[in-house]
C-alpha cells in the first residue's frame, strides 16, 4: 500500500513538471509562433487556431523534446506541419470577391501599404523553398542553424536560399520600381 502511494505521488509530481515545462513554452513561444503563423496564412483567426494546434501537439510529444535550446526550431516545424495539414484537409469555399466591399481600417498610410503590400507579394511569389528560410529569418528571427534544423537540411543550403531569395526579392522590387517609374513618365 505504501509503494503505492509513493508511486502516485511521483506520477503527481511528473506531471507538475510537465505542467510547468508546458507553460513556460507557451509563454516564451506564443506570441512568436503567432507572427510566423499569421505570414503564413494571413488570417488571425487561423494564424491562432494554428498555434493552439501547435501547443496541443507540443503538449502530447512535451517528453521528447530533451534539450530546451531546441524548443523554438521543435515547435516551428510542429505548426510548419500543422499549416500543412490544414491544405490536406481544407475544402476551398469560393465567393464572388466583385460583390464584397474590402475595407482595411489598419493601414497607417496609402504609401506604406503599398509598400507592405508589394513586399509581401514578392515574398508570396518565391517558390518554398526560398520562402520558407527567408520567413524563418526575417518574421520569426531564427539564426541558420535553428533554420537548417526546423527544414531539416543542411546550413551550408540554408544560407544559398536564403542569399537567393534575397536577390530574387530585391531583383523583383527593382523591377516593380522600374515599372512604377515608367508608368509615372
Amino acid at each position: 500500500m505504501l509503494g503505492n502511494k509513493n508511486s502516485n505521488d511521483q506520477v503527481l509530481v511528473n506531471m507538475a513538471e510537465k505542467q510547468k515545462r508546458y507553460e513556460k513554452l507557451v509563454h516564451v513561444y506564443h506570441s512568436e509562433l503567432y507572427r510566423f503563423a499569421y505570414w503564413l496564412c494571413r488570417d488571425p483567426n487561423i494564424a491562432e487556431d494554428l498555434v493552439q494546434e501547435t501547443f496541443l501537439r507540443a503538449w502530447r510529444a512535451l517528453d521528447s523534446l530533451l534539450d530546451q535550446k531546441a524548443a523554438k526550431p521543435w515547435l516551428l516545424t510542429i505548426l510548419r506541419r500543422e499549416n500543412a495539414r490544414r491544405f490536406e484537409r481544407k475544402q476551398f469555399d469560393y465567393s464572388d470577391v466583385e460583390n464584397d466591399t474590402l475595407v482595411d481600417e489598419k493601414s497607417v498610410t496609402l504609401d506604406d501599404e503599398m509598400e507592405q503590400t508589394v513586399i509581401q507579394r514578392q515574398i508570396a511569389k518565391l517558390s518554398d523553398e526560398y520562402r520558407e528560410p527567408l520567413l524563418l529569418q526575417v518574421v520569426m528571427g531564427c539564426s541558420g542553424e535553428e533554420i537548417a534544423e526546423i527544414l531539416d537540411l543542411n546550413k551550408n543550403t540554408v544560407m544559398t536560399r536564403l542569399y537567393r531569395a534575397r536577390n530574387q526579392l530585391k531583383e523583383a522590387l527593382s523591377r516593380d520600381d522600374e515599372q512604377l517609374k515608367g508608368a509615372s513618365k
